[in-house]
């Protein structure tokens, strides 16, 4: 048995899902970050599955760029989230909502 392009938007879907209901769930700050890297993580490995099965370079290029932007979403995100706690002393959404301006 072979590994072919279904197994592989299979498994995307699957990995989405579990990012949506990560997000969807949103308690904690941290996790909500750590689910948004499931779904763009899912999101690549559909890129590059059907890029590598039409034999074209250009979704894999776009997976790159992808990559390069959660990172960067990653290094600001993480610093605001470090903020964030030091002030309220919480990552809970719960909390957080309640704060005044």
């Amino acid at each position: 048995m072979t590994i072919g392009l279904t197994h592989y938007l299979v498994l995307s879907a699957i990995l989405f899902a579990v990012g949506l209901a990560g997000v969807l769930r949103r308690k904690n700050l941290l996790m909500l970050f750590f689910a948004t890297e499931i779904m763009l993580n899912a999101a690549n490995i559909a890129f590059a599955a059907i890029s590598t099965h039409i034999g074209d370079l250009s979704g894999q290029m776009f997976a790159l760029f992808i990559i390069a932007i959660a990172a960067s979403e990653v290094a600001v995100g993480l610093g605001l989230l470090i903020l964030i706690y030091k002030k309220y002393g919480t990552l809970d959404l719960d909390n957080l909502s309640i704060m005044k301006g």
